[in-house]
């Protein structure tokens, strides 16, 4: 392995290896699939593939690796721990022809032709409108900045960039005329192109702005199940539409979709704004030639499903509410609800029901009002957990790629006396978890409980999971299953003895 630093750590019974790759990168969501199967192999106890920054470092000493010394953000750490050395070395075999697959920009063949090193050696060569910029935290916003002083457009899927730095982005972005989709922008579609965490649509009349990850799936998987399609899905970040950031990129995209032919209805999705922000995109939409659908997430404002029918009619289609699997429950059962679920805005859409029929909620991503969960995460009554949320994704892949900690929650609910119902996610498209049901059904059908689960399952009939064959397996092991995440959350209320009221 040229250009390879190894070292081999004895652990107990088993062999840990540690590589340093000098010089090699490669973007957080391939590092983190790349991860996922290689500890899904026999023999592999333990895997990190992961930029060597500091955080990454923390984590491999909480896995119990010895970090490696003089290393730079700009390298790429191996981290595998196996029952022998044969099942090391396949794996590592493994992670070759991964990164083979996935292009890494790092060491090149002799007499290959070198791709660009920098933004502008990039645009040197035409053709580039775009950056995708997924580099660390702290250095995300020099590469955003070096990219729109390229006169280009920027995708931040970086966290970790500072809100002030957000908005000196935006605001460099509004003076030459370009756009900062981001940060912490995981979803996007551009001329049917997704990109992040996407699912595959179809192109159509349809143009989102999105301060919504998995607002922006949902949407448009209902829109997709409707033969509606979708030509772009501007996400700009969830602070986007904070008083802070005062909707910078938000009224930008308006303005870009407003004149792209191709579009005939724009709609907006959003976690509940700042007041003063919504007041203002909102004039701003009523300015456009085009009309536009605002999808707030909020108390006694439409659920996603809502806005998905107010787009179909806005584009002259009749609406039918999304397909359900499964078998059909009874109720009341007595007992909690537990919501476990991957996406925050699906996550906060349910919270919305079941608040409007439950009274109070506990959540780690609490509604205004309801009760917060401490660090332990312990049920307190109705409870929610967001296992996307920035904190549970420190130094771990998002729960749509690896749901690890998730279904270990699931086991614990299902054999928890107090527990009445389940209601989670699955959310499928490119970059997700290329096999979400598998592991779920395992659960069910080794699990021995009689407690209903309820899922909402986000997911089109292109997306690489297929939506439909999913669902079929999940209802098959005894799962109730909604293409509407608001349906699956009020199915999950009404469950409960007194949720109906």
């Amino acid at each position: 392995m040229t250009g390879t630093d190894a070292g081999t750590q004895q652990a107990g019974t088993g062999v840990r290896r540690v590589d340093i790759r000098p010089g090699t990168y490669a973007d957080s969501i391939g590092l983190m699939q790349i991860s996922q199967e290689l500890q899904q192999r026999d023999g592999v106890r333990a895997a990190l593939v992961a930029m060597a920054t500091e955080l990454n470092l923390e984590l491999l000493a909480t896995m119990q690796f010895d970090p490696p010394s003089d290393t730079s953000p700009n390298d790429m750490v191996v981290a595998i721990e196996g029952d022998d050395d044969a099942a090391v070395e396949a794996a590592v075999a493994a992670l070759d022809a991964a990164l083979v697959r996935r292009p890494t920009g790092g060491h090149i063949d002799a007499g290959q032709e070198s791709p660009p090193s920098t933004i502008e050696a990039a645009v040197r060569g035409g053709g580039v409108e775009l950056a995708l910029v997924s580099t660390p935290g702290r250095f995300a916003t020099i590469d955003a900045a070096a990219a729109l002083d390229a006169e280009l457009d920027v995708m931040i899927f970086s966290d970790n960039v500072s809100v002030e730095q957000e908005v000196a982005l935006k605001e460099r972005a509004g003076a030459a005329g370009r756009l900062v989709m981001g940060p912490d922008c995981g979803t996007a579609v551009v001329d049917g192109v997704g990109l992040g965490f996407a699912n595959v649509v179809r192109p159509g009349p349809v143009g989102i702005v999105a301060a919504s990850g998995t607002g922006a799936q949902h949407l448009m998987a209902l829109l997709d199940g409707a033969d509606i399609g979708v030509t772009h899905c501007i996400g700009v970040g969830g602070r986007d539409l904070s008083s802070k950031v005062q909707g910078r990129s938000t009224h930008a995209a308006l303005d870009r979709l407003a004149t792209d032919e191709r579009i005939e209805v724009i709609v907006v999705v959003s976690k509940p704004p700042a007041d003063d922000v919504r007041a203002a995109v909102t004039a701003h939409a009523g300015t456009l030639a085009k009309p536009t659908v605002l999808g707030y997430l909020g108390a006694g404002l439409p659920d996603l499903t809502e806005t998905a029918a107010s787009v179909a009619r806005a584009v002259g289609d009749e609406w039918s509410p999304p397909p359900r699997w499964g078998p059909v429950l009874e109720g009341p059962r007595p007992g909690q609800l537990r919501g476990l679920f991957a996406g925050g805005t699906l996550c906060d859409e349910a919270m919305l029901v079941a608040v409007g029929a439950l009274g109070t909620v506990s959540s780690n991503i609490p509604l205004a009002g309801q009760h917060a969960l401490d660090e332990s995460l312990a049920a307190h009554g109705h409870t929610f957990i967001d296992f996307g949320d920035d904190r549970l994704t420190v130094g771990r892949p998002h729960p749509m790629i690896d749901a690890t900690l998730r279904l270990e929650r699931l086991k614990a609910e299902l054999a928890d006396p107090e527990c009445a119902v389940v209601l989670l996610d699955v959310v499928l498209g490119r970059g997700a978890h290329p096999d979400p049901a598998t592991d779920l059904v395992d659960v069910l059908a080794t699990s021995g409980s009689d407690t209903p689960v309820v899922v909402s399952l986000v997911g089109t009939r292109d997306d690489p999971q297929a939506r439909d064959g999913t669902a079929r397996r999940l209802a098959a092991a005894g799962a109730v299953v909604h293409a509407s995440n608001a349906a699956a959350a009020r199915e999950a209320v009404g469950l409960l003895a007194g949720g109906a009221r």
